[in-house]
C-alpha cells in the first residue's frame, strides 16, 4: 500500500495524540486531555468498571478514582488507522501494569490491565482529536478484590 504524505502525516499525528493522552494520564494531567479530546468528546471507561460520559466528567473521575494507584503505565501501541479525508477510527492495544500502595504485608500489589481502544477522531483547526473513546476489556491480571469489574 502506497501512502500519501498526507496519510503519512495524518497517522503520525494521531499516533501522536495517543501519545499525548498517555503522558496526560501518566503524569495525571487532566487538564492536558483538553488537547487530546474533542470538547463533546463521549469516552466510555465503564468495560473496565470505570466511568462513561463527556470530557468534563471523565476528568473528574480521573481525578477521583487514579489516586487509588501508586503508579501506572498506559502503554499504547499497535494502532490500526483508517483516515477518512477529515475523520479516522483507530482501534489500538493497551497494556498498563497498575501498582496499590502497600498491601497486608508491607509489598504494594501490581496488576496488570489489557484493553482495545475503540476510536473515532476528527480534524480540528487544532489538530486531529479523540471524538469517540470506547474501552473494550481484553483481560485484568491479578486485580485486588473489588478492583476487577464483574465477569474480568
Amino acid at each position: 500500500m502506497t501512502m500519501t504524505l498526507q496519510e503519512i502525516s495524518d497517522r503520525l499525528e494521531i499516533q501522536e495524540l495517543f501519545v499525548d493522552y498517555s503522558q496526560a494520564i501518566d503524569r495525571r494531567n487532566w487538564d492536558a486531555l483538553d488537547d487530546v479530546f474533542t470538547p463533546d468528546a463521549f469516552i466510555d471507561y465503564a468495560s473496565t468498571g470505570g466511568s462513561a460520559g463527556d470530557l468534563t466528567s471523565t476528568k473528574e473521575f480521573l481525578a477521583q478514582a487514579m489516586p487509588m494507584f501508586k503508579t501506572f503505565q498506559h502503554m499504547v501501541g499497535t494502532s490500526k488507522i483508517v483516515v477518512d479525508g477529515d475523520t479516522a477510527t483507530a482501534t489500538s492495544i493497551l497494556h498498563n501494569p497498575m501498582t496499590f500502595p502497600a498491601q497486608g504485608d508491607g509489598s504494594p500489589r501490581t496488576f496488570f490491565v489489557g484493553v482495545w481502544y475503540h476510536d473515532k477522531l476528527v480534524r480540528t483547526a487544532d489538530g486531529w482529536r479523540i471524538k469517540e473513546r470506547v474501552e473494550e476489556l481484553s483481560y485484568m491480571h491479578n486485580a485486588p478484590d473489588g478492583v476487577a469489574p464483574p465477569g474480568a
